[in-house]
């Protein structure tokens, strides 16, 4: 294998190319190697200064170091999609085609066999066969849809050379079977492909839920607020559902035999049966009258002498023929 040289490299590749029948890729194959001569050509790039590396459905371009960056990207972003356009208008439906376009730097090196090799040209084909970049061609209505690298961006695009809209262009990370590769597409992000999740990610973050407050943990540690809080709220949640009505006070049964010992029942009781009731039972109505002795919250006066205290004959029940007596 030969030393690496230092290239540029342009990759181009038609869409859908395997969907056309045998005449139709042949066409194709013709119409793509003269449009990409034509715009090299106009960018001042001769056959000299540049290797060409056919691939079928795509096209490989390796240019000489000494041909400025800057020159490669603004043919392929004016001059391309132009040439592209002139092809287009003159063949038919079936025989039209539209570009993925990739542009980056490294190291590449011819192998025994003359094929070209190198992790580079590995990295620069892995862009051009994104899932995200394929989306961003299929949605937009030009027909050339434009990826460079990481080096490429860093370099050149980011200064805003003469011609290189660096403003138009959107970093963004494509997934690839070696991982997710950093880019920047020329034109919007698509809505739709397969972008890589960020490194360290293990899936989407999870809804905030709401506190007893109606209000969700925000981003830094604060709150925001819910349906029922102050500020404004995501349209996008779903309403707390209200909270269930507390039941009214008291001590409710449902089946059982409760026993209590040595307590105080006051109050209307009906329907009590079937219970047990241990130590001193003082029996009270609520809203009428005091018993005889008795103050109007059915508790003897603080003065009263023990045979005030004791009931009267009248007040006295057999047993078993009360409402809530002891049995």
């Amino acid at each position: 294998m030969n030393d690496p040289v230092n290239r540029t490299m342009l990759l181009v590749d038609i869409e859908k190319f395997s969907d056309r029948d045998d005449v139709e890729q042949a066409f194709l194959r013709r119409m793509l190697y003269d449009a990409v001569d034509r715009t090299m050509e106009r960018a001042g790039i001769g056959e000299t200064l540049r290797l060409r590396a056919d691939q079928g459905d795509s096209v490989m371009e390796f240019i000489d170091p000494n041909v400025p960056v800057p020159q490669v990207l603004r043919s392929v972003i004016s001059e391309l999609p132009a040439q592209l356009k002139a092809v287009n208008r003159m063949a038919s439906r079936g025989a039209q085609m539209r570009l993925r376009t990739v542009v980056a730097t490294g190291f590449i090196a011819l192998d025994e066999r003359g094929i070209w090799v190198g992790g580079d040209l590995n990295h620069a084909c892995r862009l051009l066969d994104a899932d995200l970049l394929r989306a961003a061609l299929r949605e937009r209505p030009g027909d050339v849809a434009l990826c460079v690298s990481q080096s490429v961006w860093t370099g050149i695009v980011r200064h805003h050379h003469l011609g290189i809209p660096a403003e138009e262009f959107h970093e963004v990370t494509l997934a690839s079977k070696n991982g997710p590769l950093p880019a920047w597409l020329l034109g919007p992000v698509p809505a739709s492909g397969q972008a890589a999740p960020s490194p360290g990610a293990s899936g989407p973050a999870p809804t905030p839920v709401p506190d007893a407050s109606g209000e969700r943990p925000g981003p830094a540690g604060g709150t925001e607020a819910g349906p029922s809080g102050g500020g404004s709220a995501s349209t996008s949640a779903p309403a707390a559902a209200p909270a269930p009505a507390p039941p009214p006070a008291g001590i409710h049964f449902t089946g059982g035999a409760p026993a209590f010992g040595g307590s105080l029942v006051m109050g209307n009781q009906h329907g009590v049966s079937g219970g047990r009731v241990d130590g001193d039972v003082v029996m009270g109505s609520v809203g009428g009258p005091p018993r005889p002795g008795r103050a109007a919250d059915g508790h003897a006066p603080a003065d009263a002498t023990p045979d005030e205290d004791a009931p009267s004959p009248d007040d006295r029940q057999p047993p078993g023929t009360g409402e809530a007596g002891p049995r």
